[in-house]
Parts: structure tokens; sequence; C-alpha cells
């Protein structure tokens, strides 16, 4: 029960930081004066949330399963670190589209 509400606290967290960036990228949209803008800012907000709970979610759990393996077994460590790095890779891929998406508007 304690991993799910550490789960549940970071998800909330990120959430926050996601409804924060929401705003300033709907002012952001309405600044531009253009209903296409407003939601390629939405877009991006949501996809640069998303991707970052999703993130933090898959890397709560490989890291915890890396270091239980890396502690029965210290050779796996190479290969947990990259899981660990593919689940990372998640939030990243987030941020790529954001950019794709904003390089769009005008």
């Amino acid at each position: 029960m304690r991993g799910a509400k550490k789960v549940l606290s970071r998800a909330l967290a990120a959430g926050f930081i996601t409804v924060v960036f929401f705003n300033f990228a709907w002012a952001q949209g309405i600044a531009a004066d253009s209903s296409v803008a407003g939601w390629a800012f939405l877009s991006a907000a949501l996809v640069t949330g998303l991707s970052g709970i999703g993130a933090g979610i898959a890397v709560a759990y490989v890291g915890a399963a890396a270091v239980g393996a890396i502690s029965e077994k210290p050779e796996v460590t190479g290969k947990t670190i990259l899981y660990v790095g593919l689940a990372e890779g998640i939030a990243i891929l987030g941020f790529g589209i954001a950019f794709i998406i904003l390089s769009k508007v005008q």
C-alpha cells in the first residue's frame, strides 16, 4: 500500500505541473489570436504532461525491479540501467512531439 501512495503522490504532482503548464500554454494560444494556435498549445501541454506521468510511473516500477535484480545478481547492472533508460525515454519522446507541434505554430 505504501508504494501505491508514492506512485499516486508522484502522479498528482505531475498532474499539478501539467495543469500549470496547460494554463500558461492556453494563455499563450489566446494571445496568438488563433484557434489553431490555442489547440496546438493545448496538445503540446497534454503530450508533455501525460508522457511525464507515464514515464514517472514506468521508472518507478522498472527502477524498483532493477534494484532488486542487482541486489541478487550484480552482473545484470548494465541491462537494468538500459531498461530504466528506456522507461525514461517516454518523457523525452513526449518533449520531442511537443516541440514538433509547437514548431508548426506561427
